[in-house]
């Protein structure tokens, strides 16, 4: 069966977008990335993401007025790509295809908008970004920096852990105009944040962006990365578990699901290249509401290219 024909056998896209490989028309391309290392120490299952996050787009509405009145879908052109065929024990195999995937979209001149899938899955991404725009920076909202060094207990190379340690390495991105936003909670080792900025990225903790107030960070986000092609990778565990609770790695403390939708908004006039959204693990997920979250965030970042297309 074609992916184009698909919608006629009644498989659930993402907010009723096309299921097409047709980016003729498109601005955005969606595309599930189904894969984790199977690394994680607790929790394993966020392979099942895209789909659990298709499913509970039925429930997203496309129009909000008064400023985002109309269907992103449509006025971006939007398909649903389907998904990246992964080989959840192999990761050389799956990186390479999402590589290959990403790159197939990228290179028409269309923003991907993925949903993983751990946060392994945003390393291959970089790279095939990186290959349109040399001078990438990223802006990862996340309750942990994922850019551990190899030893203790992420001796594995390629791990959600290390996605941005093997980023600045490979010199997929300037770390010098990239940001780790809103890190907080419990770690297995001391200094987990040193790393990162050693690497030079900029690390904003949860508690200074508090302490500081939402809007002097995004003013301060805004300064970094104005002009630059920038990659948004958003875990879910950004968010409290009270509103997100199916996620791998479940920190108490987060953002509420007003905050991190908010944020988002907020990054309005920025030039994003690319979008992932990360982390949801329905088995862990009461109800699909952390699917139902993601969703609504990705809904957010079309409206986001939307706003930079007009």
């Amino acid at each position: 069966m074609s992916l184009d024909s698909a919608d006629r056998f009644g498989l659930q896209s993402f907010m009723g977008a096309p299921l097409s490989r047709d980016l003729s028309g498109a601005k955005v391309a969606i595309l599930g990335i189904p894969y984790d290392s199977g690394t994680h120490p607790v929790r394993i299952g966020s392979r099942l993401g895209p789909a659990a996050i298709r499913e509970q787009s039925v429930l997203v509405r496309a129009y909000e007025p008064p400023e985002q009145d109309f269907n992103p879908i449509t006025a971006l052109g939007a398909v649903d790509y389907g998904n990246v065929q992964v080989f959840p024990s192999s990761v050389r195999e799956s990186f390479a295809a999402i590589e290959e995937m990403v790159t197939e979209i990228a290179s028409r001149g269309v923003i991907p908008v993925t949903m993983g899938g751990d946060g392994a899955v945003t390393l291959p991404q970089l790279r095939a970004i990186h290959r349109q725009h040399p001078d990438l920076v990223v802006l990862h909202i996340d309750a942990h920096t994922d850019t551990f060094p190899e030893d203790g207990i992420d001796r594995i190379r390629y791990s959600t852990a290390t996605t941005f340690t093997r980023a600045a390495e490979e010199g997929l991105v300037q770390t010098a105009h990239s940001l780790h936003v809103g890190t907080r909670g419990p770690t297995y080792r001391q200094d987990a944040w040193a790393h990162a900025s050693s690497l030079g990225y900029r690390v904003i903790p949860d508690y200074l962006m508090r302490k500081r107030g939402m809007d002097d960070v995004v003013a301060e986000i805004h300064d970094m990365l104005a002009g630059r092609p920038v990659y948004l990778c958003f875990d879910m565990d950004i968010f409290d578990p009270s509103c997100a609770p199916g996620v791998c790695t479940p920190t108490w403390g987060g953002l509420t699901a007003y905050e991190g939708l908010s944020l988002i908004r907020a990054l309005r006039g920025l030039n994003f290249v690319a979008y992932d959204v990360n982390t949801v693990s329905p088995p862990h997920d009461p109800g699909g509401m952390t699917a139902f979250l993601a969703a609504s965030c990705m809904r957010e970042f079309l409206f986001l290219t939307v706003s930079q297309n007009t």
